[in-house]
Order: C-alpha cells, then sequence, then structure tokens
C-alpha cells in the first residue's frame, strides 16, 4: 500500500488524544518533555546569573537565546528523522507509531485531574486545596482562600488548555511532528526560563527573555483559538466582552482562553492586585470546576473535528 500522509497523521492524532485519555503520561525515564526540561535546567544553571546585573544585560540575553536555540534544533530535528522513518511504513502502522510519539506533547488528562484534585482537595481543607494547586501554578498559594484556590484552579485549566493540548495540536496540523515538539520545548522554556527577577537563586530578566517572547508568538494564535473553542462549546459568549477583558492580563496570550472560561461559566477570575476577568460576575462555586473540566473536554472534541479536517485538506498540496 503506497504510503498515505493523511491516513497517517490522522490516525496519529487519534491515536495520542485516545492514549492520553486512557493511560496519560508515559513514564518519567521516556518522556521528551522530562529530557527537555532536564536540558533546560542543566544549560539554564550555566547561562543565568546569580546577581542582578544592570539592564540591559545582552550577554545573557544573548546566551539564553542561543541555548533556545540549540535545544529547539535538537527537538526539531530529531522529530523530523523520526517522522521521515515513521511515514515510510504502511500508513496504519506509521499513524499509529506517530501517535505513540505525539502523545507525550499533549496532557489533558493530566491537567483534568490536577485541577479535579483541587477541588477534591478543597472539599477536605483549605490547606489540602492549596496545597493540590500548588502543584500546578508558579504564584504563592498558601495565603490563598478558598474562592482564590478555585478560581486559581480554573484559571490554570483554562491556560494550559492552550499550553497542553490546543497549541501542540495545532502545530502538529501545521509542520507536523517537529512543530508540536518544538512548540512543547518552547512552552516548557518559558515555564522554567520566563520569568522577572529572581527564580531558585538565579536571576531570569534578561536570560529568559528570549525563551518568553518565543513563546509568546508561537503561542498567539493558538491562545485565542483556544478562546474560539471554549465559546463554541459553551454555545457562544460576548466576543466584545472576551476581547475587552483578554488584554487586562500581562501576558499577552493568557488572557483569551482565561476570559473565555470566566464569561463561559459566567464567574469572575482574578489574580488579586492584578486582574479581574468578568469582573462583577459572582465568585466560581464548587460545581464550577466540573463545568469548566467538561466545558474543555467539549473544545477539546471541537479541536480534533477542525484538526481532522485541516489535515485533510492540507494534506492534498502537502508531502512529507
Amino acid at each position: 500500500m503506497e504510503s498515505d500522509p493523511n491516513l497517517s497523521f490522522g490516525l496519529a492524532l487519534l491515536v495520542a488524544l485516545v492514549i492520553d485519555r486512557w493511560w496519560g503520561e508515559p513514564p518519567l525515564l521516556v518522556h521528551p518533555v522530562v529530557w527537555m526540561g532536564r536540558y533546560l535546567g542543566w544549560i539554564g544553571g550555566l547561562i543565568a546569573p546569580r546577581t542582578a546585573l544592570p539592564s540591559p544585560n545582552w550577554q545573557a540575553f544573548t546566551a539564553g537565546a542561543l541555548a533556545w536555540y540549540g535545544g529547539a534544533m535538537l527537538c526539531g530535528l530529531a522529530a523530523w528523522l523520526l517522522q521521515s522513518v515513521v511515514l515510510k511504513l504502511h500508513p496504519v502502522l506509521a499513524g499509529l507509531l506517530l501517535g505513540l510519539l505525539l502523545k507525550p506533547m499533549l496532557a489533558w488528562r493530566m491537567l483534568r485531574d490536577e485541577v479535579a484534585g483541587v477541588e477534591q482537595g478543597l472539599a477536605e481543607s483549605l490547606d489540602a486545596g492549596r496545597r493540590r494547586l500548588g502543584r500546578i501554578v508558579s504564584r504563592e498559594v498558601m495565603r490563598l482562600d478558598a474562592s482564590q484556590v478555585r478560581e486559581s484552579a480554573i484559571e490554570s485549566l483554562a491556560e494550559n488548555l492552550n499550553d497542553s493540548v490546543v497549541a501542540p495540536v495545532f502545530w502538529f496540523v501545521v509542520a507536523g511532528l517537529p512543530g508540536a515538539m518544538v512548540y512543547r520545548f518552547c512552552n516548557t522554556a518559558d515555564a522554567m526560563w520566563g520569568y522577572r527577577g529572581f527564580r531558585a537563586g538565579v536571576h531570569w530578566e534578561w536570560a529568559g527573555k528570549w525563551a518568553a517572547r518565543a513563546d509568546d508568538v508561537l503561542s498567539w494564535i493558538p491562545a485565542r483559538f483556544t478562546a474560539l473553542l471554549v465559546a463554541v462549546a459553551a454555545g457562544g459568549i460576548s466576543l466584545a466582552r472576551l476581547r475587552g477583558d483578554a488584554h487586562r492580563t500581562p501576558s499577552p496570550n493568557s488572557g483569551w482562553p482565561m476570559s473565555a472560561m470566566a464569561l463561559a461559566l459566567n464567574v469572575r477570575l482574578r489574580k488579586p492586585g492584578v486582574y479581574a476577568l468578568n469582573e462583577g460576575a459572582p465568585a466560581p462555586a464548587a460545581a464550577d470546576t466540573g463545568k469548566a473540566i467538561a466545558l474543555s473536554g467539549g473544545a477539546i472534541l471541537l479541536l480534533g473535528g477542525w484538526a481532522a479536517v485541516m489535515l485533510a485538506a492540507l494534506g492534498w498540496g502537502r508531502t512529507w
């Protein structure tokens, strides 16, 4: 049977989503994102200064950019080589293997379970909810009240719906396995390096600036697409309100899926002293966490349909 990239790529996406749904994450020893994190942690310790040097620190910026490019190129090349070998096989076998390779770039089940775990923790005690929240956010959680814990969990769900599902699938449709893997590297680098000031004893203001901006660029379209998927899954929201609220957050991208989720649930989501989304709406109740998870699941179903159509349409004029 001749190679059929359309069949292989469509099957690969289905396989990746099914594996994620039923089995979750692969073992840490063979997880590519864990390998990315180890590289970023190792080289980050070499390039980031231990003291706050005068700005602009072009030496730290250049070192961070070069380290980012080195990691991104390694990820892209490895993914391209693997994809090239796999696509020479029978299209069904190629789809199965490509799906296995794509799966680690997606993390919907882990995200869903962690957010649900925050609500389960709150049912036990406020401290238990805070501890569960601390596993998925980088902010200080021990001073948050129950309402703020729940808001933070729903915000994290909306933001990571883009980072962990929609954006990797988007870049897989656009550029195959290399696109998904390079995006995941980019997002991991931003999560580890994209900070202002000190973190873990090193100063990231300039060393992590390139990683943060690269993630902004690669997430720009997917973040807005995620907001659209949430809006459609919810049966429609005010796009004017969405545009207005999305710009309230410091990030150029995270405000879009978070604002869409706030409007879809008709709840307020806020980070005290920084922003408030859908201000004037009530704080989320315990049931809203489950609604947010269900809404995200609906958005992923829509994403799968979109991806199938786009892979079929693009595949006619594209050779891998």
